[in-house]
């Protein structure tokens, strides 16, 4: 099974006060990772995940490095549970540093620190309440695009992740989000919904925090990934560290095609089943949407864990 295996690790959005708190207290290996990344952080990263408070949570300077060490402590369970390599992974937006950390092309220690800055950075380059995220359901990528450019009026309003058919989301400016949240449903969306983030991830808002994340990735040793890791950029898999390094740091104003990823998944890269490896099952719902012949598997408790791994070892 393991040669049509991949990984999938989500990103900022699935995170939740007490997340793994049952996967931990049966694998001591999440205990650990969590107080890795306390080391490099300085604070107590575990004490803010199991018990909040949720708006301390959810700051983006702690959700990321919070969300990495998810995604790497659920991965190193998996192996410690016996579970195979898989032949590919991909991680959508954050969740791109858990899987190059999983394979191998960024150490665990230094994506923490890295991604700690990645996170500062985008809290500096918007001021608190300047910007914007809305989930738009219901109208096509185009339609969304279109909607986009309509109610920009001068302002930055993009399309960002194209999570599945009818789901797209959308930033930029406050004022022109919340114009296009007004707009959505006259233009036949079913509904559009603002999201409880405090930045305008993956558009042109972004590119001071990708120019200050630049001297961080080139201060850090990158490898070429041991197995391929699908660029949220491109949907391709890329080997060169330093073109790692760029398309980590074009990431932060670019979209994010998560449907050109999983399509790539099935279609180039020959994957029958995935993992979603963190917590909770956003990218579990997406791919029953995007590319049902990819079944997605969570595992973020003792249940689920055990659940993934019968049918990997059964198929």
């Amino acid at each position: 099974m393991a040669s049509s295996l991949a990984f999938l690790f989500p990103g900022q959005g699935s995170q939740s006060v007490g997340m793994l708190k049952a996967l931990a207290a049966a694998w001591p290996v999440v205990g650990e990772t969590y107080a890795e990344a306390s080391d490099v952080l300085g604070y107590d990263l575990w004490h803010l995940v199991d018990e909040g408070p949720k708006s301390e949570l959810d700051r983006t300077a702690v959700t990321q490095p919070a969300m990495l060490a998810a995604g790497v402590a659920v991965w190193r369970v998996w192996r410690s549970a016996g579970g195979p390599w898989p032949i590919c992974v991909a991680g959508h937006s954050l969740g791109e540093y858990s899987a190059l950390v999983v394979a191998e092309a960024i150490d665990f220690r230094d994506a923490v620190a890295l991604v700690a800055e990645r996170a500062r950075a985008m809290q500096s380059a918007v001021p608190p309440g300047d910007g914007a995220m809305a989930a738009i359901i219901g109208l096509s990528d185009a339609e969304v695009v279109d909607l986009c450019a309509t109610q920009a009026r001068g302002e930055v309003l993009e399309a960002v992740n194209f999570n599945a058919p009818g789901q797209v989301v959308i930033a930029g400016t406050k004022a022109a989000v919340d114009r296009a949240v007004v707009a959505a449903k006259p233009a036949g969306a079913k509904r559009a919904l603002p999201l409880p983030v405090s930045v305008p991830s993956h558009c042109a808002l972004m590119r001071p925090a990708a120019e200050a994340l630049v001297g961080p990735l080139a201060s850090i040793p990158v490898a070429a990934p041991r197995i391929p890791v699908l660029h949220n950029v491109t949907t391709a898999p890329e080997s060169a560290p330093d073109r790692i390094r760029e398309l980590l740091v074009r990431q932060l104003f670019s979209p994010v095609p998560w449907v050109g990823t999983m399509e790539r998944l099935a279609k180039q890269e020959s994957v029958t089943l995935a993992v979603e490896c963190g917590p909770g099952k956003v990218l579990t719902g997406l791919s029953k949407r995007v590319e049902p012949a990819v079944p997605t598997l969570p595992v973020y408790d003792p249940d689920t864990l055990a659940s993934a791994l019968e049918v990997v070892n059964a198929a």
